[in-house]
């Protein structure tokens, strides 16, 4: 039985990955109170529900205090667990509620917005580092909707490598794990037939390829991720996001993501997201 929990701060777009999961074949509850969810979870057994999406409500009196010994009982009861913990900027939240004019569930007359984002944020510090955190800033939601795809669709029971470019010109991902710098390479960017490219199409590698630097920047990231890769497997590691990072996240971040998910694709489970094309 496949239970995917969700958690993170108001307005991260909860909503829209529950959407996407339920269109994925899962039985959707939204806003459940963590208190009740052996409950909820035995009544869906006894229907038969063995696919299951629940964004736990944190705004209720108990918030997620609790939530690793509530993954242990689950799993205690048959059910294979995963948790997503998703996550935005500060601004980029901040624009969200007031393009929406939403209220946000911790404002009130004590608080700003601002720092009712903090407030959610900061009740959740102890279990986001119990499942695997998506950064949704500035991220579409069909793109959102693509990643949650992806990633209902590896064996949760095997470490995954999540390989992310992204531009640094954008900000650093939240849910990167390691982050590697390549702005020190030579940036096809100035490269006028190279500038509208990509780092996955065909001349953009083919100059990339031909610089020694660049070969010797992908031999040290492939050699330090695979030499420290037992290690984050032994910690009970379902998920490690490996970032790349370039000034615009559209050339050298995106080469480099391509081939080393390519090099590791033979050994273990590899995803490839590309932050800045959408």
């Amino acid at each position: 039985m496949d239970l995917l929990l969700i958690g993170g701060v108001s307005g991260s777009g909860k909503s829209v990955a529950l959407a996407a999961l339920e269109d994925a074949g899962y039985y959707a509850v939204n806003n459940l109170p963590l208190p009740l969810l052996a409950e909820t979870l035995a009544h869906l057994a006894g229907l038969g529900r063995d696919r299951v999406a629940i964004v736990l409500d944190v705004a209720a009196a108990t918030g997620l205090a609790g939530l690793s010994s509530a993954i242990e009982r689950a799993r205690g009861d048959g059910w294979s667990v995963r948790f997503l913990y998703l996550d935005a900027k500060t601004d980029t939240l901040v624009k969200r509620f007031s393009e929406t004019r939403r209220r946000h569930p911790f404002s009130g007359a004590t608080r700003t917005l601002t720092e009712a984002i903090e407030h959610d944020r900061a009740l959740q510090a102890d279990v986001r580092p119990l499942g695997l955190t998506f950064d949704t800033s500035d991220l579409p939601p069909a793109a959102l909707r693509r990643w949650l795809k992806d990633f209902v669709s590896v064996d949760a029971s095997k470490l995954t490598l999540l390989f992310e470019s992204f531009g640094f010109k954008h900000g650093v991902p939240l849910d990167a794990d390691l982050v590697f710098d390549v702005r020190c390479l030579p940036n096809p960017h100035y490269e006028p037939a190279l500038q509208p490219l990509t780092g996955r199409d065909a001349p953009v590698i083919a100059f990339l390829e031909a610089l020694p630097e660049v070969e010797r920047m992908y031999g040290d990231i492939l050699h330090f991720v695979a030499s420290w890769l037992p290690d984050y497997a032994r910690d009970n590691r379902n998920y490690l996001t490996v970032a790349v990072g370039c000034t615009g996240g559209k050339h050298r971040s995106v080469y480099l993501a391509e081939r080393l998910a390519h090099a590791f694709a033979s050994r273990y489970q590899v995803q490839v997201r590309h932050r800045e094309l959408g």
